[in-house]
């Protein structure tokens, strides 16, 4: 039989597709798009730079040059690509989640095997404990998910092109450092905003709504979402929050936000990524599988999200697509 060599080479790209990931994370962890946007461009600079072996680095940025993570040679010197720009320490930066996928996350993904036998998160067996549990202890780890959470929120300008939030108060349930708030806030003056999440996240939620948008214009409540939210909001919004949570602790949730609208005219939007069993592309269905190792959560279909908002008494009003594969549902009270 001949070896179909086509095969064999994706295979290869497949299985070694973590030993890039780990010389990404350790370029991010040298800090070596800095030192390299600072000037120092040879192997010796950012040996000197960062305390490593020059052999080392020389090795690392042969594969980065090779992967087009950065551009040049040893003999003229690095530089900077847009792939690690986007890694430069900075507000927009993705540093934060290259780090936390890098350690965290890759000890939650080397216990994939138990993890998807026992349908178990990962990271429970890495670390013996819950992630959220774990990060409302470790106050660095938890910077740095806000941080990676951040960096993926690469849909949130669009979400006032979706809805109209003119005069609205609209409530940010589990809505983190307020990214998200703080971009419908920034694009619609006259609406207002509460912001809730757990307590160690609130402070940096206040600290930053209070930065972007003022914080006369929002109120930041810390507490458990899933026990009561606040009332009398115009718009709920759920943003990738409800997958690590099981069916009837989300049912319980969307009756406590039908309960807290103001009116008929109220309406909850689920921003998530949608799963769907036929068809499906790469990106939803490994971001699934990573929620899995994560939290032991899922991400949900369309006809799921229908059948738990339909037993809380809601329904959806229409759906809209927003960038990186992420879906918004409007839904609505039935009275």
């Amino acid at each position: 039989m001949t070896r179909d060599l086509d095969a064999a080479r994706q295979v290869v790209e497949l299985i070694t597709g973590g030993w890039r990931a780990q010389a990404l994370y350790t370029a991010v962890k040298l800090e070596l798009p800095d030192h390299i946007a600072a000037g120092r461009t040879t192997d010796a600079d950012l040996a000197s730079a960062t305390g490593a072996k020059e052999d080392g680095i020389h090795r690392l940025m042969r594969l980065l040059v090779a992967m087009g993570v950065f551009a040049g040679t040893p003999d003229t010197g690095y530089r900077n690509t847009p792939v690690s720009t986007a890694l430069l320490d900075g507000p927009e930066s993705m540093r934060d989640m290259c780090l936390l996928y890098g350690e965290e996350f890759y000890a939650a993904w080397a216990h994939a095997h138990e993890a998807i036998t026992t349908v178990s998160s990962g990271f429970e067996l890495a670390y013996g404990q819950p992630l959220y549990s774990y990060l409302g202890r470790d106050p660095d780890t938890s910077a740095r998910f806000q941080g990676a959470m951040k960096a993926g929120n690469l849909f949130f300008e669009y979400v006032p092109d979706v809805f109209d939030f003119s005069g609205k108060t609209v409530v940010d349930l589990g809505g983190g450092n307020g990214a998200l708030l703080a971009a419908i806030l920034s694009s619609v003056p006259d609406a207002r905003g509460v912001l809730m999440d757990r307590e160690h996240v609130a402070p940096v939620a206040r600290a930053h709504l209070a930065a972007t948008v003022g914080a006369d214009r929002v109120e930041v409540v810390g507490g458990d979402m899933f026990s009561g939210v606040p009332a009398g909001g115009d718009v709920y919004l759920l943003c990738r929050v409800l997958a690590g949570h099981s069916d009837d602790a989300v049912v319980g949730l969307f009756e406590h936000i039908r309960r807290g609208m103001a009116d008929a005219s109220s309406r909850l939007l689920l921003l998530d990524r949608l799963v769907v069993e036929e068809n499906s592309t790469v990106l939803p269905a490994l971001w699934d599988l990573h929620l899995l190792m994560t939290t032991g959560g899922r991400h949900r279909s369309l006809e799921h999200l229908r059948a738990l908002l339909t037993r809380a008494g809601l329904y959806i009003e229409r759906s809209a697509d927003l960038p990186v594969e992420t879906t918004a549902l409007i839904a609505a009270a039935r009275y």
